[in-house]
């Protein structure tokens, strides 16, 4: 039997050495930033775009990937004889799976899933992880397909900044609110709910966002990602309290890259888990 291709987008930031050993293609997005675009790049790929981003009043824009860029992954794969599952960053927000879908179209065939989401980052990869072992295993593509589309429904995602500055360039924040906000030390709290990023808590303090942070991941919980952006001590001390409280967890660190960093920057810091 011919296993399942799974394709994903770079918003999933999986390693490329991964990526390359089980076969999976990752579509990158681009970022516009300086007059330049360039795709999104893979984990450990990030740090020269966050310094520049810290040395610059321009503030990035990002591009979803073409429906050529989809197709060119599809054809040769199903002309090959595979079947394929794209599983790719959230509907609401990007229009990466509007072109994964019209690609797929363009193709003609129904050996093509293109599976929505509904989350971004590590809870990204957490499904395409899975995906990649269900197909290693033997399962169909009908199958792979039911279970990530239960699956993705026991993902979350928390995330605290280290600055409001970012969202406030991203129009998330006036000015007013980011300099109230900044003079009282608040740290919002931003959850992906319903497949959208949305506040959910604001509280005084890194510390009291990270306990808030931790206190919203369920005690069945499966694996943790701490996703940072130029933050790995921090995320460091999160990972072994972590590991304390959720004992039967696989608790790992991930880092976020510009699609999705650069409306939280540097030292921005989450918890993204799978139950």
């Amino acid at each position: 039997m011919t296993r399942v291709k799974i394709v994903t987008d770079s918003t999933s930031y999986i390693t490329e050495e991964y990526l390359k050993a089980n076969e999976i293609t990752s579509v990158p997005l681009s970022v516009i930033f300086q007059g330049a675009s360039s795709n999104e790049g893979y984990p450990g790929d990030f740090e020269g775009f966050f310094e520049k981003l810290k040395d610059s009043q321009d503030f990035p824009t990002t591009s979803q990937p073409s429906i050529q860029a989809f197709y060119d992954v599809f054809k040769p794969a199903v002309d090959n004889g595979m079947e394929v599952i794209a599983i790719v960053l959230s509907s609401k927000l990007s229009g990466t799976y509007n072109s994964a879908m019209a690609a797929a179209q363009m193709c003609e065939t129904d050996k093509i899933t293109v599976i929505d989401s509904e989350t971004c980052g590590p809870s990204l990869k957490f499904l395409v992880e899975q995906a990649n072992q269900l197909s290693m295993d033997g399962k169909s593509s009908n199958e792979i397909t039911q279970i990530i589309n239960k699956e993705k429904k026991n993902t979350g995602i928390n995330i605290t900044v280290g600055t409001l500055e970012y969202l406030k360039r991203g129009g998330r924040l006036s000015s007013t609110q980011a300099f109230i906000g900044t003079l009282l030390n608040i740290k919002p709290i931003i959850a992906v709910i319903d497949g959208k990023l949305e506040p959910i808590d604001k509280v005084r303090g890194k510390s009291k966002a990270i306990e808030a942070m931790i206190s919203n991941i369920p005690q069945n919980v499966k694996r943790i990602s701490i996703c940072q952006i130029q933050n790995i001590e921090e995320a460091e001390e999160v990972r072994d309290i972590l590991k304390a409280k959720f004992p039967n967890a696989e608790v790992a660190l991930s880092e976020l890259g510009p699609v999705v960093g650069a409306h939280l920057g540097p030292k921005a810091l989450g918890v993204c888990y799978k139950w």
